[in-house]
């Protein structure tokens, strides 16, 4: 059964809300029962197992690197990983239609079912270098950090589990998920929590930060394409004629313009041009021109607005290009939503939640909630307890070539995790 909790317990004003850290409130039963799962003894010996496996994760985590998974193109990557899941014993393996990796490990009573993911796919093109190169103890490579990291701390917690012959009452599923960087839009998870899709009760993403990061808010996006189109020609002898470039121009200044007295108030809200493109030479006039465009906003109602704002400054913009034409047709133009991800909040009181700060403070870190945009905005949106927590270590550079991330104690953020899985899959004795 997947749990669902009355919007007033789930969403907080959006009004209220910032981009900040936010320190929140534990309940001493939370504590007190984190203090007593990470005294079990298997548990225990289930931590020491993953220190001393730390050069294999290591290894796994430069291996996964290694493999390519640009966007919408991250089988590869999943054929190894589904692989390793078979290898280290899950009960069942599997690769669904969108291409997610799921693995599961069957529960004592299997009534419900906690997921711990972490997403195959990167932002870099097909052909990318993504060789590690290895400088003072510091990994560098395309992808090192967000999120190949993730992956191999799953392999060590299913591995450790594996090993300590570790019981959770419940069913845990193991997920690498497609999609969730850029236009992938998602889709992996979309997929997961579709109508009719595989039961989850509750979802553990791990994704970037250090130990201590507790996100249980998402961030909202759209995103779009603007497409203008004409007739093109030459610079000189076609003079005159519609100009796509033109257009996209104006319609960027009407845009920011507007969007920038709307954003100056109310709960924060952005807008990006990301990318232009469009035209075949210098002295061509372009038959199109293309704008792609990113909108966030902690309130989704803000986002319809911008999505108008945008609206009306392409039409304007239509509407002057084409009346300054001195001959042929008209331009047109074209939007496209090609990214929607959903905002929500879930409150720090729910179980999910209360547990995972009483675990991350086991482990001598100040624990702090976040609003990001990661695997957890849909079942956030949907009220189903979510959270998304950091891959610890150090890093930074994230989604450029010269990413990097430094196992500065590595090992710790991968026993919260096994720690907070078990706490919410009912460790049996």
């Amino acid at each position: 059964m997947i749990y669902k909790f009355p919007l007033f317990l789930i969403l907080l004003s959006f009004t209220q809300l910032t981009l900040g850290q936010e320190t929140p409130t534990i309940e001493k039963q939370y504590i007190k029962a984190i203090e007593k799962l990470a005294k079990n003894k298997k548990v225990q010996k289930a931590f020491e197992y993953i220190k001393e496996m730390d050069s294999t994760t290591m290894k796994r985590h430069i291996e996964l690197t290694e493999i390519e998974a640009p966007p919408f193109k991250e089988e590869k990557r999943a054929l190894v990983y589904a692989d390793y899941f078979r290898t280290l014993g899950l009960d069942s393996v599997w690769i669904d239609e969108v291409g997610n990796v799921l693995g599961l490990y069957k529960g004592s009573e299997g009534q419900r079912t906690v997921a711990l993911d972490a997403h195959l796919d990167t932002v870099f093109p097909e052909g990318t270098d993504v060789k590690v190169r290895v400088k003072n103890d510091t990994l560098f490579a395309p992808g090192i950090g967000d999120d190949t990291r993730a992956l191999s701390m799953l392999l060590t917690i299913i591995e450790s589990m594996k090993t300590t012959n570790i019981q959770p009452k419940d069913n845990i599923l193991f997920v690498g998920t497609v999609g969730e960087e850029g236009l992938g839009d998602l889709r992996g998870v979309k997929h997961l929590f579709r109508d009719n899709g595989p039961q989850i009760d509750s979802w553990i993403a791990i994704d970037g930060g250090e130990i201590g990061r507790v996100n249980n808010k998402g961030l909202g996006s759209y995103r779009y394409r603007v497409t203008f189109k004409g007739p093109g020609g030459h610079s000189w002898g076609a003079f005159g004629l519609a100009n796509p470039h033109h257009a996209l121009g104006k319609a960027i200044s009407h845009f920011v313009a507007a969007a920038d007295v709307y954003t100056a108030e109310g709960p924060k809200t952005s807008y990006n041009v990301g990318v232009i493109s469009g035209g075949t030479s210098i002295n061509s006039i372009p038959f199109e021109s293309i704008m792609e465009i990113d909108i966030r906003s902690i309130d989704p109602s803000r986002l319809d607005t911008m999505e108008t704002l945008l609206e009306e400054a392409l039409n304007k913009a239509l509407t002057h290009q084409n009346g300054i034409k001195r001959q042929g047709p008209n331009l047109t133009v074209s939007i496209d939503k090609i990214g929607n991800r959903p905002s929500g909040e879930l409150s720090d009181s729910l179980p999910l939640i209360q547990r995972v700060l009483a675990a991350t403070s086991h482990f001598g870190a100040k624990p702090y909630l976040t609003r990001g945009s990661t695997d957890s905005n849909i079942p956030i949106a949907k009220g189903i307890p979510a959270v998304t927590i950091g891959r610890g270590g150090k890093g930074g550079k994230a989604h450029s070539l010269d990413e990097w991330w430094l196992n500065d104690e590595g090992y710790k953020a991968i026993q919260l995790a096994m720690l907070i899985v078990l706490s919410e899959s009912q460790l049996v004795k």
